[in-house]
């Protein structure tokens, strides 16, 4: 990748820069509820009608086919602008299950759901983990049968984002019983309106209630709206996870390096129990030295993984080097700015506005288990990234 930028890369930010400017939001986005997912619908729609939706997305499929660089340039730019966090009620459709489309979808679910997603119409969710079947995917038991040109579904899932809001649901169920692991499987598009099926909320520790365990009682659906292949999900699903270790996390991976430099700000403001500026303090500003330097390795490394992309047409196995490492990052920048602040900062009275720095150190530690644990990502590096022998 040229990591020069080009004139039209420097038009490109300032046009991108100059929208932000005057369309972010000036309200906070509702914590909770369906108001947070009509925040969400809203600025999605916003971002469809003005042309700055799917920016990743291939241009015959309504997104904006953007160069690696200018991609990159445009997450640098909501992150400054602060513009609303993109890890919202559409980021599965737009960050999952649109690109899993693209990439293995037939075209009649192209033409339908391609079109409801950018533009923030339709909302999506995630049904792969369950109750005994979290980071160990390929032991899932919910099931699947086959009855004329439908698949009967009975089970549960567990930990669904925004179940609640969703319109469809990617969904991974076991339509082989007699296959073992990640043989057997099959990736669904489900419609969540279908009869049968009971969502019941989870609260966070955060004072969320956006994860959801979702129960299936003989739902009904279409083999249409199987994506790849009946029996074939593992490799599907493995698409699905490929883009969201890789390029699911991209504004995350850029915004650290903004949220870093905030942190610096905040120390040179705030003062410890002694008096003394936290800037002043050698433990504080070396940990924000070594901060700073990761956030740039991270950005460098999201280039040369959005360079890959553009040359593979998919994320490949580094993206669970990214994911572990801004997991990491995002954990430490929460404590050393605890350190400034003082722990009791973690008093955490649900209100994301008004306490950000509480909240992202609370999602710092669902950000370690989602998408895939640290386990599990360093298990996926030493598999298909170091070539290592798996254990016996």
């Amino acid at each position: 990748m040229d990591l020069q930028y080009s004139e039209s890369d420097r038009e490109f930010r300032s046009k991108a820069r100059d929208w932000l400017a005057t369309n972010v939001p000036k309200s906070a986005r509702p914590a909770n509820g369906h108001t947070s997912a009509k925040f969400d619908r809203d600025w999605q729609r916003k971002l469809y009608d003005h042309g700055w939706a799917g920016v990743a997305w291939p241009k015959e499929f309504g997104g904006l086919g953007l160069s690696g660089l200018q991609q990159v340039i445009w997450y640098e730019e909501l992150a400054r602008a602060r513009a609303p966090h993109y890890i919202n009620t559409t980021y599965v459709a737009l960050m999952h299950a649109g690109p899993t489309l693209i990439a293995r979808g037939t075209d009649a679910q192209k033409a339908f759901h391609l079109p409801k997603i950018l533009s923030g119409e339709s909302l999506w969710c995630q049904g792969f983990s369950e109750p005994n079947a979290g980071s160990d995917l390929a032991s899932l038991k919910t099931r699947g049968v086959v009855d004329g040109d439908h698949i009967v579904v009975t089970g549960a899932k567990m930990w669904t984002t925004d179940a609640q809001h969703g319109d469809y649901q990617e969904l991974l169920i076991r339509t082989d019983p007699d296959s073992q692991r990640h043989k057997g499987l099959t990736w669904l598009i489900c419609d969540m309106k279908l009869p049968g099926m009971d969502i019941k909320p989870i609260r966070t520790m955060m004072g969320d209630e956006h994860i959801n365990t979702v129960f299936y009682d003989e739902v009904r659906v279409p083999i249409s709206n199987v994506v790849g292949e009946i029996n074939g999900g593992w490799s599907t699903a493995m698409a699905t996870l490929s883009f969201e270790r890789g390029l699911g996390f991209i504004g995350d991976q850029l915004e650290l390096y903004e949220r870093v430099g905030r942190a610096v700000d905040m120390a040179s403001k705030v003062r410890l129990e002694d008096g003394t500026l936290a800037i002043d303090d050698a433990g504080i500003w070396q940990k924000l030295a070594s901060l700073k330097a990761d956030a740039m390795a991270i950005r460098a490394m999201t280039l040369a993984d959005i360079a890959e992309t553009d040359r593979t047409g998919q994320p490949g196995p580094k993206g669970s080097m990214m994911k572990l490492l801004v997991t990491g990052t995002h954990k430490a920048l929460s404590e050393v700015v605890g350190d400034m602040m003082g722990w009791d900062f973690l008093e955490f009275n649900g209100d994301r506005s008004a306490h950000p720095w509480t909240y992202d150190y609370l999602w710092s530690w669902v950000f370690s288990i989602s998408g895939g644990t640290n386990e599990i990502q360093r298990e996926n590096i030493a598999d298909r990234v170091l070539g290592l022998p798996r254990a016996r």
